[in-house]
């Protein structure tokens, strides 16, 4: 019987790109694969991206989940966490369409950000499957959430200076952890608590990591000697890039500058920065020696994107961006991975999100960290310590202060001429390359998940 199996991602860029790039992988080693999607959807990229990937995979089947609707009581709560919350409500409307699927499937792959799922699925009789969570952070913070419901994070909040230690893991600095955690009746502590208890109850951990750029806490995860039960930890990463029939809007302009002389900047799908913010970021790109390709966000969902550019900038900084021709800024959406591999660049200014991180990992891209928000500075660190690129850790979360131009201007210059760093991230790229060679760490991980998979049917 060919093995079928299903999977659910919850909502934003940052955790359909995975799923999209896992439904892709596990296709094209011949599963038959379902991606459920959440409709709803919350932004603009998801509703394109979704469309373009099954224009350009027929094989994979689409199949619509329609959540209830989530009236909040705060106007101001993220729109993306609330479509977690929605499609965790919406749970039991999950067993008929899985049900229905033919042929029958073998197993679940469920986002993390809705783990909790699994608590009321895996008690359902008329499902009888396996479930996987796909992890969206780095290994190094998966550790530390698969932990949360055991901590006590309030405790520990003015104590930044110090050293959280877990039973079988590595040390984490308090500094690092997302200072939402400390409160416990924010919706995003809450949330990452209801997940991860039902982290127990899944057959495997898959991550978008791989074993030599996380080694120490790969090896931690799966030791078995944590103070929780934890299941298997399976690193199959860095995903590989899926085909689509999408355009990059900007390699045209890419295609006229000289080899590594280009620094990317862009930080992620869901960043708004201030205009304070945004435009002494455009005065330090301004200020450096580097031409640059600037990707910029002003709100976090892009339905309701309508500021233009030269009133985010300014008329002034977006005329001299313009005549000095040393850059090129857009808004729209645009294909990072393309960007990356394109020889003209030559270093990549990011906040740090992991897609961003594992894409320029399999590319040896040397990077400059802003960690703005969420699992950003337990990623930088494992950036930093790996080689891949430099993180100013005093420039803070997004809004603690106003990064000031020069500073801006002195780390993007530190990030496009330091030669020890560029080999160092060229080292980085080279493990990524090995670790999907035959018999490399995550080939031989993704071959085990499909023999798990196929002896389930």
């Amino acid at each position: 019987m060919e093995t079928h199996v299903a999977l659910l991602p919850s909502a934003g860029m940052g955790h359909l790109m995975p799923f999209l790039r896992l439904a892709s992988m596990l296709a094209s080693r011949n599963c038959k694969v379902t991606l459920l999607t959440a409709q709803p959807a919350v932004s603009s990229a998801e509703s394109n991206h979704l469309n373009s990937f099954f224009t350009a995979h027929p094989h994979i089947q689409r199949l619509d989940f329609h959540v209830l609707p989530i009236h909040p009581s705060n106007p101001h709560h993220d729109p993306f966490f609330l479509q977690f919350e929605a499609i965790i409500r919406s749970v039991h409307l999950l067993p008929p369409l899985l049900s229905s699927l033919s042929p029958p499937i073998s197993a679940l792959f469920l986002d993390i950000a809705a783990a909790t799922c699994v608590d009321q699925l895996s008690d359902d009789p008329s499902l009888s499957i396996s479930y996987y969570i796909l992890s969206t952070t780095s290994a190094r913070f998966f550790s530390l959430i698969s932990h949360l419901p055991h901590l006590t994070l309030e405790d520990h909040s003015k104590y930044s200076n110090k050293k959280l230690q877990l039973p079988g893991l590595p040390p984490f600095s308090i500094s690092n952890i997302p200072p939402p955690l400390f409160n416990p009746e924010n919706l995003f502590t809450t949330q990452l608590i209801s997940n991860s208890r039902a982290i127990s109850k899944v057959k495997g951990i898959v991550s978008n990591t791989f074993r030599w750029f996380e080694s120490e806490t790969i090896e931690a995860l799966n030791s078995g000697n944590t103070s929780i039960t934890l299941p298997q930890f399976l690193p199959i990463g860095p995903f590989k890039p899926y085909e689509d029939d999408g355009k990059c809007c900007s390699l045209s302009w890419l295609d006229e500058q000289p080899t590594k002389s280009v620094v990317y900047v862009s930080f992620g799908s869901r960043t708004a920065m201030s205009k304070d913010q945004i435009k002494e970021l455009g005065e330090g790109l301004l200020k450096t020696t580097q031409k640059f390709l600037w990707v910029l966000k002003s709100v976090k969902v892009d339905k309701v994107e309508e500021t233009g550019l030269e009133e985010l900038l300014g008329s002034s900084l977006l005329g001299r961006i313009k005549e000095k021709r040393q850059g090129m800024v857009v808004k729209e959406w645009v294909k990072q991975e393309d960007i990356l591999a394109h020889p003209a660049i030559g270093g990549f200014f990011s906040h740090c999100g992991w897609n961003s991180v594992m894409e320029a990992a399999q590319r040896g891209m040397p990077m400059l960290a802003w960690t703005l928000n969420g699992d950003q500075r337990f990623n930088a660190e494992v950036v930093e310590k790996a080689g891949l690129g430099l993180w100013p850790k005093n420039w803070g979360w997004l809004g603690e202060r106003l990064v000031k131009s020069e500073e801006i201007e002195e780390k993007i210059e530190d990030l496009m001429q330091d030669h020890k760093l560029r080999s160092m991230a060229q080292k980085v790229g080279e493990e990524a390359i090995q670790a999907w060679e035959i018999g490399g760490t995550s080939e031989k991980v993704l071959g085990q998940i499909i023999e798990m998979l196929t002896l389930k049917v």
